[in-house]
């Protein structure tokens, strides 16, 4: 993942033998009728057992307690997303601990006239939805969803049997400063912010946007962006943050594969639909989505993600995995 404007770290080891599966999710057996909505832990979902089994070859760094913590923290969070025009933002943090509410960022265009006569959009993110929001089966699903993003991103070896995601804590190549021009968000001189985590957080408007929801802090990562890679914790709360926040343009993945996205007119237009393909485009379309069904990234994705589904017994009914025919954003 390479920003809020993302692109992938593409694979540099020649695909030798790989079967590609069916493009359609929904292949694995459901053995559970309960559908009925329940507020959970993460480990009614998960166990520890479960964990280590589907990441036999992880780094220890990616540890069980580590995801359980990181997903009770930031489920402490709230976040209120004003938006006037196109990209003038103002952002209140809840904390559920306290109900204390603090505005963290307000862009300095937010009061000016001609902002203030263009109409507000406002988005709520409570981080304590994710993998939580709905049904067992639809939080299940999400999840297989979410470890299929960042299993490719962490992946090192393809042997087929998808068991080697979270193995990168950082990317290989870390000589790339990977700093953009942000007002909001600025590089600080010499940090770098190549992509480091499960989700591979890059850029500094990235680190910036996921400290201001984390810490309530933008600095915080902006000043020490290796919190990302030394602090297992701090590392899965970023994949969390960016697999929940929207962004100027595209919606969450979280809305995404709980059902609360629709696609308006435009998305019609580009072919977006709901579905597993969706995150694709979300993470990393401009590299993956549009190109037809032989992107072997993509692919991966999707067999990380059927592999996911078979082993939580869950079916993606919806079955729309590929983003092949899906115009990026």
């Amino acid at each position: 993942m390479k920003s809020i404007i993302i692109s992938a770290r593409l694979s540099l080891i020649m695909l030798t033998a790989f079967t590609l599966l069916s493009l359609k999710c929904g292949n694995a057996a459901n053995n559970s009728s309960d559908k009925s909505v329940s507020k959970a832990t993460i480990g009614s979902l998960l166990t520890e057992k479960q964990f280590n089994e589907l990441f036999p070859m992880r780094d220890k760094f990616y540890s069980y307690s580590a995801f359980v913590k990181a997903v009770g923290q930031i489920g402490l969070v709230k976040m209120k997303i004003a938006r006037r025009a196109t990209s003038v933002y103002q952002f209140t943090r809840t904390d559920k601990t306290t109900g204390k509410s603090v505005v963290i960022r307000q862009d300095g265009d937010w009061n000016e006239d001609w902002a203030k006569k263009k109409p507000d959009s406002v988005y709520y993110i409570d981080y304590g939805s994710f993998c939580n929001e709905k049904d067992p089966q639809t939080n299940k699903k999400e999840l297989a969803a979410f470890f299929a993003q960042i299993a490719h991103e962490t992946r090192h070896g393809e042997d087929g049997k998808y068991n080697d995601g979270l193995m990168y804590v950082h990317e290989n190549d870390t000589t790339l400063s990977y700093t953009a021009d942000n007002d909001s968000y600025p590089a600080v001189p010499g940090k770098k912010y190549y992509g480091r985590g499960p989700m591979q957080l890059s850029y500094n408007g990235n680190y910036g946007y996921a400290s201001d929801c984390i810490f309530g802090d933008k600095n915080v990562l902006l000043n020490n962006p290796g919190l990302v890679e030394n602090d297992p914790v701090v590392a899965f709360e970023t994949a969390i943050y960016f697999w929940m926040t929207p962004q100027t343009l595209k919606p969450s993945a979280h809305d995404v594969m709980t059902g609360k996205w629709q696609p308006n007119a435009a998305d019609k237009a580009a072919g977006r639909v709901p579905g597993f393909g969706m995150t694709i485009n979300i993470v990393n379309g401009s590299i993956e989505c549009n190109k037809g069904e032989n992107m072997y990234s993509m692919n991966d994705r999707i067999g990380f993600y059927k592999y996911f589904l078979q082993k939580f017994g869950v079916i993606d009914s919806n079955r729309a995995c590929s983003c092949g025919k899906m115009k990026p954003y």
